[in-house]
């Protein structure tokens, strides 16, 4: 059953897998001591073994569940998280499926006042942002962690009992129809999410702020012509003192999420025909008259949550179980991605005994940091949306009001889309004095700019798995000494990927990395500049490589 009281079976548009128990090796005297074990089969456990897996690392998942997530749920994938899902290879149903946007709308009572556009450039490979439900999302990442064999070993129905670790491994208790077993493991990923029994077991407790407000969620099917944009209402015909936020999803499904006023009853409000009611009113302002169905809904509020601490020994926390942030900007399941590919590159290293394990003491400093960041610009965004005093309402309604004749204002009505983070403070990154001789270009610590190439041929194409480098230079010759360091960088049994460009035929990539003739950026394996040099420096290259990989 769903939380709503639905059954799954009556999803006008998805048909729910059910997945069976199968007995494990260990119920059968197989001890087995795994390299890593994943608690949660959501997106980003199933990003993180997939991760693993294309590096050569087995890991097993667990989940007490018997088929995917339902609802839409998290909907917004960015483009650095396209990427990610390029890099994992399974780019092709995500294009399929999703709905890409640029583009979105901000009313204020009935009027529109502000059409924002998120940067893009039709050199970039994929689009800011794309809509697709979070059954989709989980479908396709299992379909792809099927097709890895026994390299993802995934377990539904299965439940975390109870956690021991020591300096040597982790030891948990996993609670069966069978019984319990023992699953012995060299590390251990939490990402099961938001009430993570990992950090429940641990004694752990998430820190921060519970924002005011709730807002409900509803998904619908109807037929509307309105584009692929995201539409904000203040203080609408239909919620005249709250917020709506209506989303275009595949297969005619909409997302309608709609703030509740202060002092209403939430259990009252998710009853469905107040929902009925709530979502009529809603389709009748933005002109609706058609046929409409009701599909799912939940509840939820916005809260900028966190741990101190994202790795405890051998354990390492991703996505919700680490943090809870407002869904405003679209930052939870994207970062909860990076979280997913950022331990486990380094895990992997580590497993190979390619790297030292001081390297995943870079985990927290590099995702702690993204997660306080999107806490200071997405909670800039909740305050907007949903104001937690009467000063900050007095505010928001000044500058809607002022937005209808004045467009200076109409720039805080904009929700800050998700961007990645840049680890500049990262202890991986190096020479970010070198940064203000570029003009332009990401810096140390940036994500790269995936950069057409040809017609069909971007950056990312071409990245290897281990590190890789875009070397800069007016002709294909690479110098001798240039080519001797390339040869000196392969790690874990990834050999480095230089990536030569040439000013006659990329020249639009030498503008946008402010490039000159011998510039070179070094790429860690998640696509984050580890440093880069104006003019290309061997002995810091090098120096600036083994600082990446955790070396001191």
């Amino acid at each position: 059953m769903r939380p709503n009281g639905k059954n799954l079976s009556d999803s006008l548009y998805f048909e729910y897998p059910l997945y069976t128990f199968r007995t494990p090796p260990e119920m059968k005297g197989q001890p087995i001591r795994h390299q890593v074990v994943i608690i949660g089969a959501g997106p980003v456990g199933l990003t993180a073994a997939l991760e693993l897996a294309r590096r050569g690392i087995k890991s097993v998942i667990i989940d007490e569940k018997e088929t995917l997530n339902d609802g839409s749920r998290a909907i917004c994938i960015s483009r650095a998280s396209f990427e990610t899902l390029q890099q994992l290879g399974v780019m092709d149903p995500f294009l399929e499926k999703s709905l890409g946007w640029t583009h979105g709308q901000c009313f204020y009572q009935d009027h529109m006042i502000h059409r924002f556009e998120m940067p893009h450039s039709e050199e970039e490979r994929f689009y800011p942002m794309y809509n697709i439900q979070q059954q989709f999302i989980e479908q396709f990442l299992v379909d792809k962690v099927t097709g890895y064999g026994d390299m993802i070993d995934l377990r539904w129905v299965s439940r975390l009992d109870d956690i021991k670790i020591t300096s040597d491994n982790v030891t948990l208790t996993v609670d069966t129809q069978q019984g319990e077993y023992q699953l012995q493991a060299d590390y251990l990923l939490a990402a099961d999410g938001a009430r993570s029994r990992v950090r429940k077991k641990m004694g752990l407790s998430l820190k921060g702020e519970n924002l005011e407000g709730n807002y409900v969620i509803a998904d619908i099917k109807m037929k509307h012509d309105f584009p692929t944009e995201r539409r904000s209402f203040f203080e609408s015909s239909a919620n005249s003192d709250a917020t709506i936020l209506i989303h275009k999803q595949p297969d005619n499904i909409w997302r309608v999420d709609y703030q509740l006023s202060a002092g209403t009853d939430a259990d009252a409000a998710i009853q469905e025909e107040n929902i009925r009611s709530r979502v009529k009113d809603i389709l009748k302002m933005i002109g609706h008259h058609g046929e409409w169905q009701l599909e799912w809904w939940s509840i939820y509020s916005a809260n900028t949550l966190c741990l101190d601490e994202y790795r405890h020994d051998r354990v390492l926390f991703i996505g919700d179980s680490a943090h809870i942030v407002p869904i405003f900007g679209v930052r939870g399941l994207n970062n909860g991605f990076a979280d997913a590919v950022n331990a486990a590159w380094k895990l992997s290293y580590v497993l190979k005994g390619a790297a030292p394990e001081n390297i995943l003491a870079s985990y927290t400093p590099e995702r702690r940091g993204a997660t306080l960041d999107v806490f200071k610009n997405a909670g800039k965004s909740a305050r907007f949306m949903t104001p937690p005093s009467p000063g900050h309402a007095l505010m928001r309604k000044t500058v809607l009001s002022l937005a209808v004749q004045n467009e200076f204002t109409r720039k805080f009505a904009d929700p800050r889309q998700s961007q990645p983070y840049t680890y500049a403070e990262s202890p991986l990154t190096s020479f970010p004095e070198h940064d203000h001789q570029f003009d332009r270009g990401p810096m140390s610590g940036a994500c790269v700019i995936n950069q057409r190439i040809t017609d069909d041929d971007y950056l990312l194409d071409h990245l290897g798995k281990g590190f890789s480098g875009f070397y800069f230079t007016e002709s294909n010759v690479i110098r001798e000494n240039v080519q001797m360091l390339f040869d000196q960088m392969t790690v874990g049994g990834d050999p480095f990927t230089p990536i030569i460009l040439n000013r006659a035929a990329h020249g639009s990539i030498f503008e946008a990395y402010g490039a000159d003739a011998e510039t070179f950026y070094l790429v860690r394996p998640d696509r984050h500049i580890a440093a880069r040099w104006k003019h290309i420096q061997p002995a810091e290259v090098i120096q600036a490589f083994r600082r990446a990989l955790g070396e001191k």
